[in-house]
């Protein structure tokens, strides 16, 4: 992928600040008493091997702009590919006209003044990758014979892929907000299937970061894959009981979903949450701390403000085991008469507080119970909190892994696992927005012959 020099790069902030400008001028000379704006340009390259053949080479490229105007508290909001003058005032003559034919809301309005980033720090978000088509279609082919060498039994390949993305936001709105920062994302993943006997299994592993030189191995990856396979062949299926259950560390990432689902303003505001409240009381074991890191170095999560254009900060959800805040935009704020706690377009590097006990550690703190390694459906239900889905992993007795388990389900109640919560591992061995170790849950119900 072309690889954009810094004086490009900084040139290209400044049209598309400009542009941001230039939007927020015509809301104003079209009747708006605010506008909020934001502009994207994007530039990647993914290409994808299978059984050592090439199977896809994209190359993408991709403008986007949206404006929104508010007349008092009407708005109307519209966008385009185009940054075209003429384009620009299309969008905005569009969004005044939707307006036009919105009924008022009290809360539809931009954030106060004072809560806008003043300025945009260095996160050190930006790190191109200057590598071309052969040489990504390299490693991804040595990604993927890592994993069919591993062992005889990995019998197909749904490929591997590699992907790099650079990409420039930039936003503004009418209170004296204007900013934007460059950003870059890199990738590398692999999946493979394995045979033994009759039976077949799949599975993958992957790599991800802002920065090239932070990815895993090509080796590595493809190993961990074939790895993570083999170990799933002769799995066998449980009858019903109830049981200690150990989520993996990249499968515990949902549990810390579903906690944000739960206390994401727009649930809380229409009274369908799990959690509805709860602030200020105890919904975990009192170790437990889950937090937010949104201006941290190179976190695939990281960004100095807010889809509101607010300035982002650092803070605990949940400390001592007490909920210490919703997770709340400018107008879900507004509808629960809160402040906004500048998480307009989502939670940014979420983090629990890791205990000392690595995997193995954590074993055998359980004992006897599940090791959950793959998640299947999509049974929660965040105004309940009930539980259910499907479930894959292996049975551990006196904590050792004895054989894998499949075609089972497990079931709860997300109030009662997080209160429930036992620890928490240190063996996160990803990097993601959302980073947390293994959670080991006291008891859950496992369905299974």
């Amino acid at each position: 992928m072309p690889i954009l020099t810094t004086e490009d790069t900084a040139e290209r902030l400044t049209r598309l600040q400009e542009i941001i400008e230039d939007m927020l001028k015509e809301a104003k000379r079209q009747g708006a008493s605010d506008a909020e704006a934001s502009v994207g340009s994007s530039a990647g390259l993914e290409v994808a091997v299978r059984l050592g053949e090439v199977e896809t080479v994209e190359h993408t490229r991709d403008n986007g702009l949206s404006v929104t105007v508010y007349f008092g508290h009407r708005k109307g909001s519209a966008s385009t590919s185009d940054l075209s003058p003429g384009a620009i005032r299309d969008a905005v003559s569009a969004a005044c006209a939707i307006a036009a034919h919105t009924q008022e809301d009290r809360c539809a309005h931009l954030a106060d003044a004072e809560l806008m980033a003043t300025e945009v720090p260095d996160l050190d978000l930006y790190h191109p990758w200057s590598i071309g088509v052969d040489e990504a279609v390299e490693l991804a082919a040595s990604c993927e014979d890592a994993a069919r060498a591993y062992d005889a039994r990995i019998v197909n390949s749904e490929g591997a892929s590699l992907s790099t993305h650079f990409g420039i936001h930039v936003a503004g709105n009418s209170r004296g907000f204007i900013g934007g920062y460059p950003t870059t994302r890199h990738g590398l993943n692999c999946a493979v299937i394995g045979q033994d006997g009759d039976a077949m299994q799949r599975d993958y592993w992957w790599t991800t970061a802002r920065c090239a030189a932070d990815l895993d191995t090509a080796r590595s990856v493809g190993e961990r894959a074939a790895e993570r396979t083999v170990a799933r062949l002769g799995g066998r299926r449980l009858d019903t009981r109830e049981a200690p259950v150990m989520f993996r560390a990249e499968v515990a990432t949902g549990l810390l979903r579903s906690l944000l689902g739960a206390i994401n303003g727009s649930s809380i505001y229409r009274r369908s949450s799990f959690l509805l409240d709860r602030l200020g009381e105890r919904i975990f074991p009192e170790f437990v701390r889950i937090y937010e890191e949104p201006h941290l170095r190179r976190g695939l999560s990281s960004a100095p403000f807010d889809g509101d254009g607010v300035a982002t900060r650092a803070k605990d959800l949940v400390r001592d085991g007490i909920l210490q805040t919703y997770v709340l935009d400018t107008y879900s704020g507004c509808r629960l008469g809160m402040p906004t706690t500048g998480n307009a377009g989502g939670v940014r590097n979420l983090r629990i507080e890791m205990g000392d006990l690595d995997r193995a550690g954590m074993l055998r703190e359980m004992g006897t119970g599940l090791l959950v390694t793959e998640l299947m459906g999509h049974g929660v239900n965040n105004v309940t909190g009930d539980y259910s889905r499907g479930a894959s992993g292996f049975w551990v007795e006196n904590g050792e892994i004895q054989y894998p388990v499949e075609e089972i389900t497990i079931a709860g109640n997300l109030k009662d696992m997080f209160a429930g919560l036992v620890a928490v591992g240190n063996d996160c061995d990803f990097f993601g927005g959302t980073r947390t170790g293994s959670w080991l849950i006291e008891r859950m119900t496992i369905a299974g012959e």
